[in-house]
This record gives C-alpha cells, structure tokens and sequence, in this order.
C-alpha cells in the first residue's frame, strides 16, 4: 500500500526484481534508469441515431500496459540476452513477473510497487562504444511488454 506524505519521494533509490534475474526476490544488478511506466485505456464513443443530444456517450474500451525499458551498467551476465534468445526461439517459458519498488529515503521498504505482470522481452539494446569517451560507462537495455501493470 502506497504512504502518503506530504513531500514526494526521490526518484533515486528503487530495485527491480524479477524471476529472470537471478530468481524471485534476487536482485541481480542495479539499474540506471526505469522508463515507460504507464497504463491506457482507450476511450470507444458511441452515438445512437435516434439520440436526443448532439454528441457521442464516450465509453471505457479496452486497456494495455507500456512498454518500460530497463537500463543498466554491462555487468558480464548474460541474463537479458538469454531471455530474448528465449522469446525469440519461442519457448513458452518466457513470460515473467517483474516487481519495481520505490524505497523510502532511508531504504528500510518499498512505499510504492509496481508490478508487471506477464512479461516478456520485446528488444535488447547493448552499449555504444565509442574510443574518446574514456569515462564512459557500457551500458545495455532491455525493453519489456506486459499484459499489465498494477500498484500497490
């Protein structure tokens, strides 16, 4: 359940947990950033011919989850890649429940999770390497479908 303050949180500290990485509760490596947290429900608008008003009715239609997109620094594991050589094959087993926490300042627990449910890799980005930026770090994405997300 999400605690309601009234100062917002940092967007900083978070973890990210999933059944691919390392197993159920394991968080495997941290991530840079976490982008495309969303829901949608589209909007379906009806208007009856015999309708006394001159307007459509609008009616909820159909929802969907966006695409998020994990980033994180090139740790040599190979777990991203496997999962969309796994999707790409097709096996059946490719489907994961992903968990994004919010942590308090003090990161003693979540205050907000979200919950992605039945997903599944839809692209792999590895790093850009490029030979003048010295400082730079690798870094590698994997964007995510899901059927759902939900907040608790």
């Amino acid at each position: 359940m999400a605690i309601e303050r009234p100062n917002p949180y940092g967007a900083f500290n978070y973890r990210v947990t999933a059944e691919r990485f390392g197993g159920s509760g394991t968080v495997r490596a941290g991530f840079q950033e976490i982008s495309g947290l969303s829901i949608e429900v589209t909007i379906a608008e009806y208007r009856n011919g015999n309708e006394k008003q001159n307007h459509t009715r609008k009616m909820n239609g159909m929802s969907k989850a966006g695409d998020v997109t994990l980033t994180r620094g090139l740790i040599g594991a190979d777990d991203f890649f496997k999962w969309i050589k796994d999707t790409r094959d097709g096996l059946q087993t490719v489907n994961s429940t992903v968990t994004i926490e919010l942590l308090d300042e003090a990161r003693v627990g979540p205050v907000m999770t979200w919950i992605l449910t039945n997903a599944r890799p839809m692209k792999y980005e590895g790093p850009s390497f490029n030979a003048k930026g010295g400082t730079d770090v690798a870094l590698e994405k994997l964007t995510l479908s899901c059927e759902r997300v939900d907040i608790k």
